[in-house]
């Protein structure tokens, strides 16, 4: 198998009709830092890899955004604005104000979270290191910190930047079930 590039994701994420309807629409919204991010697309890449129809099993499209306006009617006002936009799909769509997470974070996963100083500091978050992915609204460009190899490859890693072992075991074995040729390392 030869190395995955961003345009080989690229292509693969915009095979997924839901994708590429966000990634086309919602640069009309304006949003700040904007991306669609998570499931919808390293899930996109692994069902096309394993033959299977681009949005088999997707549970959600995810789009982070960073608006220093932490107030909960802001973030209010984007999703419903998102929704709105993007209601006609076939998939449920979340968006959440990065700038926020810091405020509901420990309420919900029961460890703080410290502010983040970006829409890509909550892609980084992510608990499997080849998931942390997002595309650029607007500007199409693939967010990959830890690089594709483990992506292509199926590698299933503990993300560095936020380890959270029991989490990521509970998270890889949900992907492992749907995908059972990912491989948990390291």
């Amino acid at each position: 198998m030869h190395p995955m590039t961003a345009s080989d994701v690229l292509n693969l994420v915009r095979s997924n009709p839901s994708v590429a309807a966000a990634l086309e629409r919602l640069p009309a919204l304006g949003l700040p830092q904007c991306h669609v991010t998570a499931g919808c697309l390293f899930q996109t890449v692994w069902n096309l890899r394993s033959g299977r129809p681009a949005a088999e099993n997707i549970r959600d499209l995810d789009v982070f955004t960073y608006d220093p306006d932490t107030s909960w009617e802001a973030e209010d006002d984007a999703i419903r604005r998102v929704g709105a936009l993007l209601g006609d799909l076939p998939i449920r769509v979340e968006l959440r104000n990065q700038a926020r997470v810091h405020l509901w974070y420990e309420a919900r996963f029961g460890t703080p979270c410290p502010p983040l100083r970006s829409a890509r500091d909550g892609i980084d978050r992510f608990l499997v290191a080849c998931t942390s992915l997002g595309v650029a609204v607007g500007t199409g460009e693939l967010y990959a910190r830890d690089g594709l190899g483990d992506l292509a490859a199926g590698l299933l890693r503990v993300n560095p930047r936020h380890p959270r072992p029991t989490q990521f075991s509970a998270k890889a074995a949900d992907y492992r079930a749907r995908w059972p040729w990912l491989r948990v390392v390291g």
